[in-house]
């Protein structure tokens, strides 16, 4: 009787144990016992019927890229540190004829070249002088008016054709930020309402048309690129014909860097140019991309360049980055080639339109 009563106790506990596991078993990891009601299959379905019809799932937008314009004040500190010591001597001291001296040396040292530096200083000179004026915020006020009279004057529109496409080729030595450009100036016309094709004419530096078309994507362009190596000529002309069939408003053609003072490189620059024209498009800017820590020798640059291409403009960039922001003035005034453009940082809204003004109060800010 006690062995009975033994297995009956034990088959029963194999029962409940063996029941315990099979309800374990279903579904997830969850014991169903657990659950909450709404969450068991028949409660799923009743809930997902009262969802209603007109209810679209959320969408994630993607928001658009801010493009924030930088002050001239804010990105030109370093240019005007370096004019700021000069500046408080002839604040403190007075006007005489260790002024000019100052003032000449501090010119040149900021590059904007003896030529330039010596005409406007004998003009401010002579304007102080005939009004017997010593006081030096007023000669300061003289030559910042002389300064800006002088980087006046220039027509710093980016110019289109009469009739599309509008050819924009961009040229410079290597390293001085041609393909950013590019895409910074591709997303600001195609944000004021124009369609852009980019040429990949850099056919010879690696990497170099992936970067571009990386910029395409970001700005919305359409870009033509040919073979690595292949004639830079070719791809430009595919690109003006592909923004003709298309009626595409703008081609911006990148080409490939090139020492200024290797012909053989800067002549195949002028077939590029030539070939551009001989389709449906019209080139209607050259725009040089000049690095404005370059110095002086950014001079012999644009001459070479203008030379080879007859350039329109110039585009400055890094002038946040240079101590030497006087090369605006020697540019126009010693080449007579508007600075269209300066690059005040890196950012997509950083490539800004020249403007004198802006320019020179900046050199001079004592409150920035």
């Amino acid at each position: 009787m006690d062995v009975l009563l033994i297995i009956l106790i034990a088959v029963v506990l194999l029962v409940v144990v063996g029941g315990a596991f099979l309800l374990r078993g279903r579904g997830d990891d969850t014991d169903v016992l657990d659950r909450p009601a709404s969450t068991e299959a028949g409660a799923v379905d009743e809930v997902t019927e009262t969802v209603p019809v007109d209810v679209e799932p959320d969408v994630i937008e993607v928001e658009p890229e801010v493009i924030t314009r930088p002050s001239f004040r804010d990105r030109l500190a370093r240019a005007r540190e370096s004019l700021a010591g000069t500046l408080g001597s002839i604040l403190s001291r007075g006007v005489d004829n260790q002024t000019w001296e100052e003032l000449e040396e501090a010119l040149i040292r900021a590059d904007v070249g003896l030529p330039a530096t010596m005409a406007i200083l004998d003009r401010v000179r002579e304007q102080a002088e005939a009004d017997g004026q010593t006081d030096p915020d007023e000669v300061l006020r003289l030559l910042k008016a002389e300064l800006t009279e002088r980087l006046g004057g220039f027509d710093r529109s980016l110019a289109r054709a009469e009739t599309d496409p509008s050819v924009w080729l961009f040229v410079g030595v290597n390293g001085v930020g041609k393909t950013t450009t590019i895409g910074k100036l591709a997303k600001q016309q195609i944000d004021d309402g124009a369609t852009v094709v980019v040429a990949a004419g850099d056919t010879f530096r690696a990497a170099a048309a992936e970067q571009l078309e990386m910029w395409a994507d970001r700005s919305g362009a359409s870009i033509v690129r040919g073979n690595e190596g292949g004639d830079p000529s070719a791809v430009v002309f595919d690109a003006v014909e592909h923004a003709a069939a298309r009626s595409v408003d703008i081609v911006m053609a990148d080409t490939a860097g090139r020492l200024h003072t290797k012909s053989n490189l800067m002549e195949e620059l002028g077939k590029v140019r030539r070939v551009a024209e001989k389709g449906a498009g019209t080139v209607s800017e050259v725009l040089l991309v000049l690095d404005a820590t370059t110095g002086q020798n950014g001079l012999t640059q644009v001459q070479q360049f203008t030379d080879a291409v007859d350039v329109t403009g110039v585009v400055l960039t890094k002038l946040d980055g240079s101590a030497k922001g006087g090369i605006v003035i020697a540019v126009q005034q010693e080449l007579g080639i508007p600075v269209k453009l300066v690059g005040l940082g890196e950012g997509l809204g950083d490539l800004v339109p020249f403007d004198e003004h802006e320019f020179v109060d900046a050199l001079f800010a004592t409150d920035a």
